[in-house]
């Protein structure tokens, strides 16, 4: 169930979580807790996410929210926007993009709109999607960008393959430790000469180092 998923992933990443897998439950929730932020589907049974976020603003709540969404289309993204969400995904998302979602909105809603990420030479754009090695653009596919967002947010610290695993895999489809490994391999290619360096501790996971021998 998404639900599930989206508590147990984000536990992981460090945040505590309640998953309320109705519109009306999430009301009572939100009647009788302070919450630092909402991230609410709007196809919930029963009342609405929709409704659930223009109740939330009604009562003066003024946490960030994120939609989650299947639908696309310019109106119903207007919707959302207007009844106050801060920030919207539309489904099918990858567990990763979730995360620097999140990260993105409690920045604005704390006063740090800084969407850059600096490791060494390296700068990630989390808002354009994009790295830079002293200012010229890196070319990287789209999972590798993800593995590379989860090492340079955690720069020095370890992160596992079930970690990766469990940012890069989509909610509809499967993400192996194996395949890990493949993007881990790309990646260290990419870095090559960037003055950094994924550096694998067995047993454990991967870790983002700079690299002394690096120019």
């Amino acid at each position: 169930m998404l639900g599930r998923a989206l508590q147990e992933f984000l536990s992981d990443q460090g945040y505590a979580t309640d998953w309320l897998a109705d519109g009306e439950r999430a009301l009572v929730a939100l009647s009788t807790h302070a919450y630092d932020m909402l991230v609410l589907d709007i196809n919930l049974p029963g009342i609405d996410g929709l409704q659930v976020l223009a109740a939330t603003r009604e009562r003066g709540l003024e946490m960030p929210v994120l939609l989650l969404t299947a639908r696309d289309g310019l109106q119903d993204r207007i919707a959302g926007l207007d009844a106050g969400a801060d920030d919207y995904l539309t489904k099918p998302f990858e567990l990763a993009e979730l995360a620097a979602r999140v990260r993105a909105v409690a920045r604005r809603h704390q006063g740090h709109a800084k969407s850059l990420i600096e490791f060494g030479r390296l700068c990630f754009d989390t808002a354009h999607r994009e790295v830079r090695l002293n200012g010229q653009r890196i070319a990287l596919s789209v999972r590798e960008l993800s593995v590379l967002e989860m090492l340079m947010s955690r720069a020095g610290k370890v992160v596992t393959k079930q970690q990766i695993v469990k940012g890069l895999s989509a909610l509809d489809a499967d993400f192996s430790e194996n395949a890990v490994e493949v993007y881990i391999y790309r990646l260290r290619r990419r870095l090559e000469g960037t003055g950094t360096s994924i550096q694998t501790l067995r047993g454990f996971g991967y870790t983002l180092e700079l690299d002394v021998t690096g120019a």
